[in-house]
């Protein structure tokens, strides 16, 4: 095995130029293919340092939701009986009208 690895090194060490035509595509590929690559790496650097940020941030707005919900519950109990007793004063009046 070691000797295989040493034929490939000399190999590459050794060989000449190979005079090709490498065209733009190619690079462009290449180009593609690493911002892809940067991109996704510091998109997963970003999740992951952003995590207990956006933590917070749920636990802020779920204790803000906990607080307006019990303000929220007082004041629509107020306006469902407020509605009950318009409802039963519309039924009162349409009901003795000829």
């Amino acid at each position: 095995m070691q000797y295989r690895n040493f034929l490939t090194i000399a190999a590459m060490l050794f060989a000449g130029s190979a005079a090709a035509y490498v065209g733009p595509g190619a690079g462009i590929s290449v180009l593609g293919a690493l911002w892809g690559l940067i991109i996704g790496v510091v998109m997963a650097v970003g999740v992951i340092l952003f995590w207990p940020i956006r933590m917070m941030i749920r636990k802020a707005k779920a204790n803000k939701a906990d607080t307006s919900d019990s303000t929220a519950s007082d004041s629509s109990a107020t306006q469902s009986s407020e509605a009950e007793t318009q409802d039963k004063a519309v039924e009162s009046s349409s009901s003795q009208a000829p």
